[in-house]
């Protein structure tokens, strides 16, 4: 008998599978339109100004208070990529100052459940504004599920302060501690070559210790208890019969009298006002300002933000001065807005300098430092308009340092805040070679040298006592160039420059006694500054802000991405909005940003290529900032770790 197989139905299969593709070319070509379509729509729209009706003008602080925030990934939403949100306190502050005498703003309120932070000084000029608000007599009140030490400070210049009552606020102040390298390291057989000047540049310390150095300890406990001081007394100046300094140092009386309700132990100490939930608060607000016909409990008549900026936009008229922002880190090449690159902001500065209508120029510095190359490159376009005998300004906000401090050198006067972080006059490089690392699973290295520094620095092989020497005579050499550009700018000695450099960090009060800051004041005092040294009056000048325009493309391609899925919102659908977390959530949620902060600091510190003019304690003393980057390095280092 034979056994007979049947051929498959080739014909059918083949038809099959032409049906699967032309339904995947449909689906591609169906999605090719819907994006096009959206994008064509969204460039081709041109939004008409907000019609401003009479309400409270909402200030949502959905993130951290930057001075330039980041440029926004259009493909987030589709890709549910998750970035920490960025509010521009430079907007904030305009729009509170455009609020105080518009009779149309009935009431200010300040949303802070999502609120992240920002460097002291910044919260200052904000809290400052608030209370500018309130000093005006218009009701000015706050909400949120649990302050934060920043989001309190501003708070606390409001008329009214609202807590959730299953929330309520605990204040760290600044400090805390660092990761530590040097165990690690030698486990991994990792040798990391250190090149640095400064007994307190405490940058390099995690990877060549195991704790920290007696200098950095005395200088962060000044700068700490500095900055505590300083908070502690904006907060009392704005409250006086709150009782902060009991609750500050010893919450656990507050807390345990109050049967464990932290909000109710806010209230008893005089912290807040009132205890209740977004719809209570809404209610309350309703009024005071009205609520639109029909609306839902605890909504009220509101003005966004954004329709307000729009309504009250930045003057046009008058001469012009130049403003030139460096914020975030210093690299090397371009970057992006919130970061910033040698080659961008050098092209900036020298594209607004060359058809002469600057009549001075304003420098924004609110850096951690970062490539000293670049901040040479930086200081250098910033001259040239001394060359055209420009007045140059220097306006330092939340953070000026190392490298930050470098391009200030430039300016004829420097302003600061009393709690702007500055300083750290000190430079440093790091080579990591892993010759050990190799060795413990059995792998050598060898070969033929011609000259002293044939192959070196080898992360084979290791370095040698000639490229040791060169790299911190290097070092060094730059950290003279440092010295000797703050001592002409501060027209102090060298030798007193290293006595109050080597890498220290101050805040402005001290920084203004030894000599580095000249007076104090926010950006508008710097641009009045500069409007004065060029015979301007200050009540007719504008500033200009040189800054990369926006792509119009990329922009219109992120709001029609992010409009799929999302409802409009109506204004002062204050009830609709997401609560914030408690006490708990907020600080696991803060540790986790903290600690990817802390990885992708690690990671840019060993990867970059350049000698680094940086203060790295500097950046834990403001706005846990960590980069999406950061929360999938710990993402992976979890679990890596199971």
């Amino acid at each position: 008998m034979k056994i007979r197989f049947e051929e498959p139905p080739v014909k059918l299969v083949r038809t099959a599978w032409k049906i699967l593709v032309g339904i995947k070319d449909l689906l591609v070509l169906v999605l090719l339109l819907l994006f096009f379509s959206a994008l064509f729509a969204a460039l081709s729209h041109r939004p008409t100004p907000a019609t401003i009706r009479d309400g409270a003008l909402i200030v949502a602080f959905n993130g951290a208070l930057v001075e330039q925030p980041s440029e926004a990934d259009p493909l987030a939403g589709v890709t549910g990529a998750r970035a920490a949100g960025q509010v521009s306190a430079r907007d904030v502050i305009r729009a509170l100052d455009a609020a105080r005498g518009d009779s149309r703003v009935k009431a200010v309120v300040l949303d802070l459940d999502s609120f992240l932070g920002g460097y002291p000084a910044t919260v200052s000029e904000v809290a400052a504004a608030v209370g500018r608000v309130r000093a005006a007599g218009k009701p000015v009140l706050a909400y949120a599920t649990a302050y934060t030490d920043s989001g309190y400070q501003i708070a606390a210049n409001a008329s009214e302060i609202w807590v959730h009552p299953m929330g309520g606020s605990l204040f760290m102040g600044p400090g805390g501690r660092q990761l530590y390298y040097k165990g690690l390291t030698e486990k991994l057989g990792i040798n990391v070559h250190v090149y640095k000047v400064g007994k307190f540049k405490s940058a390099v310390e995690p990877y060549i210790r195991a704790d920290m150095s007696p200098e950095a300890r005395e200088a962060n406990t000044a700068l700490y208890g500095g900055l505590l001081d300083q908070w502690r007394e904006g907060i009392q100046k704005a409250r006086p019969k709150a009782r902060i300094a009991d609750f500050l140092m010893q919450p656990e009386v507050a807390i345990t009298a109050a049967k464990g309700d932290i909000a109710a132990a806010n209230r008893a100490y005089g912290l807040v006002d009132q205890l209740g939930d977004r719809i209570a608060f809404g209610q309350h607000v309703a009024k005071l300002v009205g609520a639109p016909s029909g609306a839902r409990a605890g909504n009220f008549n509101g003005i966004k933000l954004a329709d307000w900026l729009q309504a009250n936009p930045v003057a046009t008229s008058g001469d012009a001065i130049g403003v030139i922002t460096i914020a975030g880190e210093i690299v090397d090449g371009k970057g992006g807005a919130g970061s910033a690159g040698g080659d961008t902001v050098s092209k900036l500065v020298l594209d607004g300098l060359k058809d002469g209508k600057l009549k001075a120029l304003v420098v924004r510095v609110d850096s951690p430092g970062g490539s000293a190359m670049a901040s040479e490159q930086m200081r250098q376009a910033i001259l040239q308009a001394k060359a055209q005998k420009l007045p140059i300004v220097v306006s330092m906000g939340g953070l000026a340092a190392s490298g930050g401090y470098w391009v200030s050198t430039a300016g004829d006067v420097i302003f600061a805040e009393p709690n702007t972080i500055t300083g750290s006059i000190g430079i440093f490089g790091i080579i990591p070679t892993f010759e050990n690392s190799l060795a413990k699973i059995g792998v050598t290295t060898d070969g033929v040298q011609s000259t002293p520094l044939s192959g070196q620095p080898s992360i084979y092989g290791g370095t040698n006592a000639t490229i040791d020497t060169i790299l911190q005579s290097a070092i060094e050499a730059g950290y003279g160039r440092f010295v000797g550009l703050v001592a002409a700018s501060r027209k102090l000695t060298p030798q007193r420059v290293d006595e109050i450099g080597q890498g220290r960090v101050w805040i402005g009060g001290i920084a203004r006694q030894i000599g580095l800051v000249d007076r104090f004041g926010g950006l508008n005092d710097a641009i009045a500054e500069a409007a004065k040294r060029a015979n301007l009056d200050p009540a007719k000048v504008r500033p200009v802000y040189l800054a990369k325009k926006p792509n119009a493309a990329a922009a219109a391609l992120a709001a029609a991405l992010s409009s799929f899925g999302n409802d409009d919102e109506d204004d002062g659908n204050w009830a609709d909005a997401p609560a914030g977390s408690d006490t708990y959530a907020r600080i696991a949620d803060e540790r986790r940003v903290l600690l990817a902060q802390a990885l992708g600091d690690a990671k840019r510190l060993t990867a970059s290529g350049s000698v680094q003019a940086r203060c790295l304690e500097c950046m834990a003393l403001g706005v846990p900032s960590a980069q999406p980057s950061d929360l999938a390095l710990l993402q992976f280092a979890l679990g890596a770790a199971k």
